[in-house]
């Protein structure tokens, strides 16, 4: 049978993770700025645990990176 779904680009699952993580840090600078000059201090603060949340995806990314050079070494 055919199948006629879309298929998904393969990326390199490090690469999303660092993608999306420094995505969701500059959304978290855009949030915590727009609350500190609006005087929103939920709006600040939830920008301030976007760039924290986005600053670990990205780390888990080069981490993923680390590893697999390590594996790819043997």
């Amino acid at each position: 049978m055919y199948d006629d779904t879309p298929q998904r680009e393969n990326r390199n699952s490090a690469a999303n993770d660092r993608v999306a993580g420094d995505t969701t840090r500059a959304k978290g600078r855009v949030k915590e700025s727009w609350g500190a000059l609006t005087g929103n201090e939920h709006l600040k603060a939830e920008g301030e645990k976007d760039q924290m949340a986005g600053k670990a995806r990205a780390r888990k990314g080069q981490w993923k990176e680390r590893l697999k050079a390590w594996i790819d070494r043997f």
